[in-house]
């Protein structure tokens, strides 16, 4: 079988990378894999993966949305497509603007101490991280889109071949 794309998943958690690395092979895809943000930094930039996967929780509380901006900031990496893993619940909108939407959530009591918002737009798939530095200010990260943990194959395999057509 020929290999369709190369695909980068960073996670702290081997069992999670076993799981997706055994779904992905499976399909053809080349995966390559790594546990920090500086690893898959040097990784992404040896290997130039198709796409990278990356969970949210690492060493720190946002190393995953920390590696997704020092990736979209890479002249070299910044056309990578990312999906953001998490458990956090995922705020969809028709607002063609994911980040003004954002905004319009932190001004909202119901929504404003959130540490993390994650926005994403159902019909473009625009979709973005906006959460709170330890500093207290908000940090807004563009992305291609979430997968859910614990991963569901029916759902992986589709957002895959989305980001990779």
């Amino acid at each position: 079988m020929e290999t369709k794309a190369k695909i980068l998943i960073v996670d702290d958690d081997m069992d999670i990378i076993t799981v997706m690395e055994t779904i992905l092979e499976k399909e053809g895809y080349d995966v390559i894999t790594a546990g920090s943000k500086t690893e898959a930094l040097n990784l992404a930039k040896a290997e130039k993966p198709d796409l990278a996967i990356l969970d949210v929780m690492m060493s720190t509380h946002y190393e995953g949305f920390e590696l997704a901006q020092a990736m979209h900031k890479d002249a070299e990496l910044k056309n990578i497509p990312v999906l953001i893993q998490t458990s956090i619940d995922v705020f969809v909108t028709n607002n063609p603007s994911v980040q003004e939407m954002a905004r319009e959530y932190r001004k909202n009591p119901q929504y404003k101490d959130l540490q993390v918002l994650l926005i994403k737009n159902v019909q473009s798939g625009n979709a973005g991280v906006d959460y709170r530095a330890e500093n207290g200010s908000s940090v807004w990260v563009d992305v291609n889109g979430f997968l859910r943990k614990p991963v569901d194959p029916s759902k992986l395999l589709p957002e895959v071949e989305k980001l990779l057509s």
